[in-house]
């Protein structure tokens, strides 16, 4: 694993076309530029490795989630959302070849050579035109032509075609108000449309269920849905008034994620591996990657464990102190005591930065795709510290031949 700078005067012209043909509209977070200047290359045996790792541990997932699905009472271990669990028996009716299940796995190097696995995008993996159009871009703005990369976006493609007619509908169901969300959205939506598929964007209450069925309820677009392609995470969804919301997990129609991604989702995940292995699903994969995880109750006097919430996303409230500013490591210990339940702890693992061509070294987190349990591309980001939040950059990722 390597980091290439992007020569200095080649980076502005780089970033404009990553705007305006790639998608990344806006290619920062406040202050901070989030489009790196270097390309991530994995060569042949690191890339061949994170593949089997990934399927790997996607088949553990999915044989877990739906046998959770089938035995609800380990739900209790999770800490699913009260709303949520009022709706489990619902989606009971699950079928896996009927949707699409998307999944992305958070890959890091740590210091003794090894891969360790923090958690699971199970529920709203974003990332999509950063994996599918920036390696292209990045691979000929450094002239390596000859190195190699998976578009997430063709995979995903194929894979609605093989659940859907063309002459279907999907709606690109988002948090309309963020420009970010909508990014993630116009990209797979333009490329859709290409496919001859009609296409809707829209946020979750744009939506009405009738008899398991989906109709848009949009101005000039009042009509059934065949696919609901969600970027709105489940448990942000069951806020929404009026309660309209449970029809998703009534729903019949194709869907890529189905709400049984909320039990791999939860960073309680671990707390029923030992109940899915007595009933003879090996986990074995994702016990040999993620660092031991435990209830805070639980954690007495053990030493270099770190906080993390149930349900957080882009690094939030991750409690390593060195990547936290302005007082957010205080206020995170303060609100671990006030809210324990809404926190675990999981053991701290000692990251490997990389070090670029130019002598700076950064820490990756090597984000893999799955989609219907085939690996289907990587999303990447990079930090000067070992907490990849939402100060971390996008870098392509690029693989030797």
């Amino acid at each position: 694993m390597r980091l290439i700078k992007i020569p200095d005067n080649k980076y502005y012209e780089y970033k404009i076309n990553a705007m305006f043909d790639c998608y990344k509209w806006d290619p920062q977070f406040c202050d901070s530029n989030t489009l790196s200047r270097y390309v991530l290359i994995l060569n042949k045996k690191e890339n061949n490795e994170v593949i089997h790792l990934t399927e790997n541990l996607d088949k553990e997932t999915r044989l877990a989630e739906e046998y959770i699905n089938k035995h609800i009472k380990l739900t209790k271990k999770l800490s699913l959302p009260r709303k949520i669990v009022e709706q489990l028996n619902n989606i009971s009716n699950y079928e896996s070849k009927k949707n699409i299940r998307l999944m992305r796995y958070d890959f890091h190097p740590s210091i003794d050579n090894s891969w360790v696995v923090t958690e699971v995008n199970s529920d709203c993996p974003g990332g999509f035109a950063e994996s599918s159009l920036l390696p292209n871009l990045a691979r000929k703005t450094i002239n390596m032509p000859e190195l190699k990369y998976k578009s997430f976006g063709e995979q995903m493609v194929s894979a609605i075609n093989n659940k859907l007619e063309k002459k279907g509908t999907i709606m690109m169901l988002h948090c309309t108000c963020f420009s970010d969300d909508r990014q993630v959205m116009q990209y797979l939506g333009d490329r859709l449309k290409r496919e001859g598929y009609k296409v809707i964007y829209g946020a979750a209450d744009h939506i009405n269920f009738r008899q398991n069925r989906a109709f848009c309820i949009l101005e000039n677009n009042q009509e059934e849905i065949n696919l609901i392609l969600r970027f709105t995470p489940l448990e942000w969804l069951i806020q929404m008034k009026p309660r309209r919301w449970d029809g998703y997990f009534k729903n019949i129609i194709i869907s890529c994620n189905h709400p049984i991604s909320i039990y791999a989702q939860s960073k309680k995940f671990p707390f029923v591996w030992n109940d899915l292995e007595k009933a003879g699903i090996s986990m074995q994969t994702w016990k040999k990657l993620l660092p031991e995880t435990i209830n805070i109750k639980d954690l007495g006097e053990r030493k270099n464990f770190i906080y993390k919430p149930i349900y957080g996303r882009v690094g939030e409230r991750i409690s390593i102190k060195e990547a936290c500013r302005d007082g957010e490591y205080e206020k995170i210990l303060k609100d671990v005591k006030a809210h324990p339940d809404n926190y675990l702890a999981q053991k701290m693992f000692k990251s490997k930065p990389i070090k670029s061509d130019d002598g700076k070294e950064y820490h990756i987190c090597l984000g893999s795709y799955t989609i219907d349990g085939k690996y289907a591309g990587y999303y990447a980001r990079m930090s000067l510290y070992p907490r990849i939040d939402s100060y971390a950059e996008d870098v392509p990722v690029l693989i030797e031949n």
